[in-house]
């Protein structure tokens, strides 16, 4: 007979991590520092019931114990923050502190009883990390784009440094990139997923790297999942007699900014998916709503192929 588990709530801050289990003994807080998460690995090791630990997603003040969790063999599940912060709301439970947000965390877990968050392959790690470098460094050389176009009148110098700035930004966006590129071409896994993805009209080789390092999951997910987990799944806004728009929200903002571009291209040129555009705007569908459902379409079989890829063969 199996032991239920005992869901241990983890609220993760940069120099901390508060804890609370009911049925195990855990110190109340630990640093997030290696010493910490070795500390509560070994403070885990002595429960005699299974322990599941539950923490939200926090940018990367998460992601070092995650890891370490997974290289003890602990399961841990990685949570929506919105979806805890409405599970406390549906308890009345309005008071918010690190203590706090660990029992409500625990409390969640026992639940919504989650799954736990699958360990990620390391290339998919190093390709999300210089992916989301690139864009930092796209979004800075932009920012100062735009500042020479808007200095005319500046002295000489200014103007100087900003064009040494862009040509530094140039240089190591290409020293990035010339990674990604590397990653990928040494991964069969990646050059795979690549190769499949950029046979799409409208889909080339910077937005397929960036939609894989966005959503690794791909291919592995139904097609609702795929569109809820890309915040391009429509929601109804409807009561009573009142019918209001359907609308997108929540979901990765990485998956969409990626897909924008290659949307807008296969909405010329691809001979599925330029119709299904024309037929929206035909019917006085606005062009972003439309784009909107073109990314959606995109999106979903790209999913569809990378399924048949990744189906085993009988």
């Amino acid at each position: 007979m199996s032991t239920a588990p005992v869901y241990l709530g983890a609220d993760i801050s940069k120099p901390s991590i508060d804890l609370f289990a009911t049925g195990v003994t855990v110190p109340h807080a630990i640093a997030n520092t290696p010493a910490g998460h070795q500390h509560l690995i070994k403070s885990l090791s002595r429960s005699s019931a299974p322990v599941h630990v539950i923490c939200e997603a926090t940018g990367v003040y998460h992601q070092p114990l995650v890891a370490a969790l997974h290289q003890a063999g602990l399961p841990v599940s990685v949570v929506n923050p919105r979806q805890v912060r409405d599970f406390a709301r549906s308890r009345n439970e309005l008071a918010k502190t690190d203590a706090i947000d660990a029992r409500i965390l625990a409390e969640y877990g026992r639940s919504a009883q989650p799954a736990p968050t699958p360990r990620p392959d390391p290339q998919f790690v190093r390709l999300q990390q210089l992916v989301a470098r690139r864009a930092q460094l796209v979004g800075d050389r932009a920012a100062e784009r735009t500042r020479e176009s808007e200095q005319q009148m500046v002295p000489r110098e200014v103007r100087a440094s900003l064009q040494r700035n862009l040509r530094h930004l140039d240089r190591e966006i290409e020293k990035i990139q010339d990674l990604i590129d590397h990653l990928v071409e040494q991964s069969p896994a990646l050059r795979d997923r690549v190769r499949l993805l950029v046979a799409v009209q409208g889909v080339g080789r910077l937005t397929a790297v960036a939609v894989l390092a966005a959503m690794p999951e791909l291919g592995t997910l139904s097609e609702n999942q795929t569109a809820a987990l890309a915040g391009l799944a429509p929601f109804n806004r409807d009561s009573g007699a009142f019918r209001g728009t359907r609308s997108i929200r929540g979901g990765r903002l990485s998956v969409r900014s990626a897909l924008y571009m290659a949307a807008f291209s296969a909405s010329q040129i691809n001979p599925v998916l330029k119709p299904f555009y024309q037929k929206l705007r035909a019917k006085g569908k606005a062009h972003n709503l439309a784009l909107v459902a073109v990314m959606r379409k995109l999106l979903i079989h790209l999913n569809r192929i990378l399924k048949k890829h990744l189906a085993p063969s009988i």
